[in-house]
């Protein structure tokens, strides 16, 4: 089965009350190419780097059997650049800095050997290029999944709900879910948000999991409780890549398999929060997500002996 995955690879520059960075690699793109590898399929990426971005960083890329056939590299460019500071809590950021360089005027071309993907995730960019891109494809994939921010929603909601009414599976967090929809309960909110398009919504809740939802039923899925977060930038792309990495390794997009899913990425993300940007991502093996994804099964696997009286 094959993914192809949309989305900035990028530099950041991160500053957490653990220490700071400077330039270092990220992108939304980056994040879910990287923890999509660790599933065997066929990736395939639509990015735009400039010539200021490292080959190293491309041939991990490479090595890790992503193919880059669809990443544009703009001769006399820069990179995407993106600078935050996180306060104590980890779960709200200033941003520093932001230059678009490239992706102002990025035109996603899709290459001849990428048409036919089974499966796509359109990773946070504006909402017109993830629609460029489904426009673009010959056939619709068995699953197109997207995720987007509150800046979309403030400057171009209305475009945002096109794209939105295309996709089968949107994916946000619950600031985003609540902003989108107007709707304080997220149970409420996941109803308006599904009836704009998506048979499919999660729900991203930090350090307090994900929900699933699709027609009647809910999945609340944990997070793993963690001594330590260095850095959570890319934990959410982290498990957009290993969700879709899951769900195309298994060629299952019943709800059931999305439970699973949601866990596989839910075990990545809680690596990649563990070192600053994608350090962490590129160190574990398969054994160490395995491990981690028991991790959660035990967290929440018990027997009820007794009912109520």
């Amino acid at each position: 089965m094959s993914l192809l995955t949309v989305g900035s690879v990028a530099f950041d520059a991160i500053e957490t009350p653990f220490g700071k960075t400077d330039k270092i690699i990220g992108g939304a793109g980056t994040y879910i190419a990287l923890a999509s590898s660790f599933y065997n399929i066929e990736q395939n990426i639509i990015s735009v780097v400039g010539e200021d971005f490292p080959q190293e960083m491309l041939n991990q890329l490479k090595s890790r059997d992503v193919n880059l056939d669809g990443l544009q590299i703009i001769k006399g460019e820069k990179t995407f650049f993106w600078s935050g500071k996180y306060h104590n809590a980890m779960n709200s950021r200033d941003t520093l800095v932001t230059e678009l360089n490239v992706l102002e005027h990025f035109d996603p071309i899709i290459p001849a050997n990428y048409q036919g993907v089974d499966y796509l995730m359109l990773g946070n960019l504006s909402p017109q290029v993830q629609r460029q891109v489904i426009e673009r494809l010959d056939v619709r994939p068995k699953l197109v999944a997207m995720d987007t921010m509150n800046f979309w929603m403030d400057i171009a909601l209305e475009d945002l709900k096109l794209t939105i009414s295309m996709v089968d599976l949107l994916i946000i967090n619950d600031e985003e879910a609540r902003q989108l929809s107007g709707e304080y309960s997220l149970v409420k909110a996941s109803k308006v948000i599904r009836a704009m398009g998506p048979k499919f919504l999660i729900i991203k809740k930090g350090e307090h999991g994900a929900l699933l939802f699709y027609n009647d039923n809910i999945f609340n899925a944990p997070a793993l409780p963690l001594e330590d977060v260095f850095d959570p930038t890319g934990a959410g792309d982290t498990f957009a890549g290993g969700f879709m990495g899951y769900i195309a390794s298994t060629n299952d997009i019943s709800f059931d398999n999305m439970k699973r899913a949601i866990i596989n990425g839910s075990a990545l993300a809680s690596f990649c929060v563990e070192k600053f940007g994608t350090e962490r991502l590129t160190t574990i093996t398969k054994n160490d997500l395995n491990e981690r994804i028991l991790q959660f099964v035990t967290l929440t696997n018990f027997d009820m002996k007794h009912s109520a009286a």
